[in-house]
């Protein structure tokens, strides 16, 4: 069906109604802005990506939106835990480097979002549920979009600015062929959601718990408790682990698992209620974070890995940066989208991803297990797991690459007899 042949005029579209879209709505909003949110799915949703870090409550904090999370029920999270076969430590947020939120929380991701989109609403925010951007063109004076709704019928829509946070749906960077390889390896993983029904009095609710494969350190688990006694659960690794393993993803799952013995101890009276589902070749990139009257947010832009759930507080990161930036420009003032939002943005981006790689190649495993580290030390290490990774301060951000390879050589030297 044709869209109408007279467009609707808005200031602001933004593409997704999930933790970027919500944030960077009602930031505009809270700044008089005229702003239009369209969401292809109706809320609530399925979404992956459970266990926030301290800074996304900054964001949710500078959106008016913090009562209303602190007050959902969701489960308290101190800080992060890293097990490997009997090898323990454990990450306080409430003790690191650089000032801001401690405790964060683990989320249902399906209620969260559906809370953060409310809460865009209840200020003023007008959303549109299950309409899809079908095309996008930004050659002429303003930029303009093709939307369907679900009865298939279409209109179509002009904006002085776009904001394009639909996460893993990436509308611009398919509709503009922006789209461009990742520089991680192809990886998979499998996961689901369990009762965990865990007694062990030594597992820490309060914590992440990301598990190291005793034999394959490429290999990795999450487990992320909710306050309803449930729990995420999942396993990362490249495609040759998953050779000669079973087709069955719950029963893959379980072999995982049953390889991990502190797993295997904790989960031990889990119930597996609910079918495992993959995520294959998650890693993403794009040519550019911005162009002419367009600007991705979050994983519509790049997405790293999920070791150390940086994703959704580089979502909420990125659509705090682009809401100033784009209050100002709305406002007549000339802005640099490159040295205000790009530039500074792929600043903490990279330094994720050094500890990333890091990770895979097992030198940061080597400090994050190391038993002998500077207290220090570890309150800068944790700053950067509690997710703030653009505080240059912080000489583990300022210079990560050579920071992580002198402490890596440290920590992987034997001690003395």
């Amino acid at each position: 069906m044709k869209a109408s042949s007279h467009p609707e005029n808005r200031s602001v579209v933004v593409i997704g109604a999930g933790p970027s879209g919500a944030i960077a709505a009602a930031l505009l909003k809270r700044q008089g802005h005229d702003v239009l949110v369209i969401e292809r799915q109706r809320f609530p949703r399925f979404s992956i990506g459970e266990s926030l870090l301290s800074h996304c409550l900054d964001f949710i904090e500078e959106a008016g939106m913090l009562e209303a999370v602190q007050a959902a029920g969701f489960q308290t999270k101190h800080g992060a835990a890293f097990g490997c076969g009997k090898r323990y430590t454990e990450f306080d947020f409430r003790d690191k480097f650089t000032e801001g939120h401690g405790s964060t929380y683990q989320v249902q991701r399906a209620d969260f979002d559906k809370l953060l989109a409310d809460q865009a609403a209840l200020q003023g925010v007008e959303i549109r549920y299950e309409e899809e951007i079908t095309a996008a063109d930004f050659d002429g004076s303003r930029p303009s979009l093709q939307v369907r709704r679900l009865d298939g019928s279409e209109y179509a829509l002009q904006a002085d600015f776009v904001l394009d946070a639909s996460g893993y749906g990436r509308v611009l960077p398919r509709l503009l062929d922006l789209e461009a390889p990742s520089s991680f390896p192809l990886r998979r993983a499998v996961f689901t959601h369990i009762r965990d029904n865990i007694d062990d009095p030594h597992f820490d609710r309060d914590k992440i718990l990301i598990t190291t494969h005793p034999e394959l350190r490429d290999v990795w688990f999450w487990t992320i408790p909710f306050s309803d006694g449930r729990c995420s659960l999942g396993v990362v690794a490249s495609a040759e682990r998953y050779e000669g393993r079973p087709v069955d993803l719950d029963a893959c799952l379980k072999e995982f698992v049953m390889e991990a013995p502190n797993l295997k101890r904790i989960l031990k009276h889990a119930e597996w209620d609910i079918p495992a589902r993959p995520i294959n070749g998650y890693s993403a990139s794009v040519k550019a974070l911005h162009g002419r009257g367009f600007a991705l947010l979050g994983n519509a832009a790049e997405f790293l890995d999920p070791v150390f759930s940086s994703g959704v507080t580089i979502a909420m990161r990125s659509a705090s940066m682009a809401a100033a930036v784009l209050h100002r420009q709305l406002n007549g003032e000339a802005v640099d989208w490159e040295s205000e939002f790009a530039a500074p943005l792929k600043r903490g981006v990279d330094t994720f991803r050094t500890y990333v790689e890091g990770w895979y190649d097992g030198s940061f495993q080597d400090v994050i297990y190391y038993e002998r580290a500077q207290p220090e030390i570890r309150r800068m290490i944790c700053s950067i797991l509690a997710g703030y990774a653009w505080d240059d301060r912080n000489p583990y951000v300022a210079e990560p690459q050579r920071r992580l390879r002198v402490l890596a050589e440290l920590c992987a030297t034997p001690t003395p007899a």
